[in-house]
């Protein structure tokens, strides 16, 4: 008769072997599955983060810009004021040498006493004659040495100059650098949530490329009014350069930041601006926006990072931004700090 005998139960420990077995393959499949096919980003959201970043890009090359310019400045007045150090101690080496020859003639005729030179010459009166001649000689050195002793306090303070502009040249130099760095992280920031875009999602949020070239076709650019004199030299060298590409730092004359192309424009008028919107914050005089008119500066932001120019219409040209050229945008699409007349 066969034997039946009852199945042998696994163990308590075996058990939780294979249960924990069982997890981890689930959270492994779950990973893998994750991986292979990892969710798509939400394009708005990215969009969102691109555009903060952008924004931070652009106060950033601002930043720089300004930096740039006084670093430039101080660059000229560096040299300068090596030149003057330069002619100043080559002014004390002659006046130098002038006294040392004077010293070595009286070295010479200082050991007999005038008076005695008097008594035991042949021809008192030529004599006389070179005692008033030494008292010229005499005078001279000592407007010589007066001169030399000026010429040596103004080359100490050329020094004390040249060394205060030198250290500021440092902090400057250090400040550009740090501008440039925040620039360039943060345009990798933005490649970086871009690159998990498709190229068409990634030019919808850039707005950069031949739809941005045509969005002017939204606007009635026809019925422009046509402004004379400088302004209307600027606004239409301005007008010239849409489609232009938006590269930060640049000036011109085939790519611009938005400070970069007001500085251009109105250099075709033989008007020269500062280099940063924040500094164009302040130029000319204030006006409101009921009375802006072509060719005024529209300063953009609290911190005044963006600049475009009024054209007519409620329209402005600007650079707007990384990845897009320049074009046309209404007025108030952006917050307007100032508006500031030229």
């Amino acid at each position: 008769m066969a034997s039946h005998r009852r199945p042998k139960q696994p163990s308590r420990a075996r058990v939780s072997v294979l249960t924990a077995a069982a997890a981890t393959a689930v959270a492994l499949s779950a990973q893998v599955s994750a991986h292979a096919a990892p969710a798509q980003p939400n394009k708005d959201e990215v969009k969102a983060q691109v555009d903060k970043l952008l924004e931070e890009q652009e106060q950033a090359a601002e930043k720089y810009n300004g930096a740039k310019e006084r670093a430039d400045q101080l660059h000229k007045q560096a040299d300068q004021l090596q030149d003057q150090i330069a002619r100043s101690q080559a002014q004390m080496t002659d006046l130098a040498g002038g006294l040392a020859a004077v010293a070595a003639d009286e070295y010479r005729t200082g050991g007999v006493d005038p008076s005695m030179q008097l008594m035991l010459s042949t021809d008192p009166d030529k004599y006389l004659a070179q005692a008033s001649s030494f008292e010229q000689a005499a005078n001279t050195q000592a407007d010589t040495l007066r001169s030399l002793k000026d010429q040596q306090r103004r080359l100490d303070q050329q020094k004390q100059e040249a060394a205060a502009v030198l250290a500021e040249l440092d902090s400057s130099t250090q400040a550009l650098n740090d501008a440039k760095n925040q620039v360039q992280e943060k345009l990798k920031e933005a490649q970086k949530l871009l690159s998990k875009l498709s190229a068409a999602d990634r030019a919808a949020i850039l707005g950069g490329g031949a739809a941005a070239s045509r969005s002017d076709s939204r606007y009635d650019l026809s019925s422009l009014p046509q402004p004379g004199g400088y302004a209307g030299v600027a606004v239409n060298a301005a007008m010239g350069k849409r489609g232009s590409a938006y590269v930060w730092g640049a000036t011109g004359p085939s790519t611009f930041d938005c400070s970069g192309l007001m500085v251009w424009a109105y250099k075709q008028a033989g008007v020269s601006l500062p280099r940063t919107s924040q500094s164009q914050a302040s130029v000319g005089t204030g006006v409101p926006l009921s009375a802006a008119q072509p060719g005024d500066l529209v300063i953009y932001y609290g911190d005044a990072h963006h600049v475009g120019m009024y054209i007519g219409n409620g329209l402005v040209v600007h650079a707007p931004r990384t990845g897009d050229v320049v074009k046309v945008m209404a007025v108030d699409t952006l917050p307007i700090k100032t508006i500031r007349r030229v």
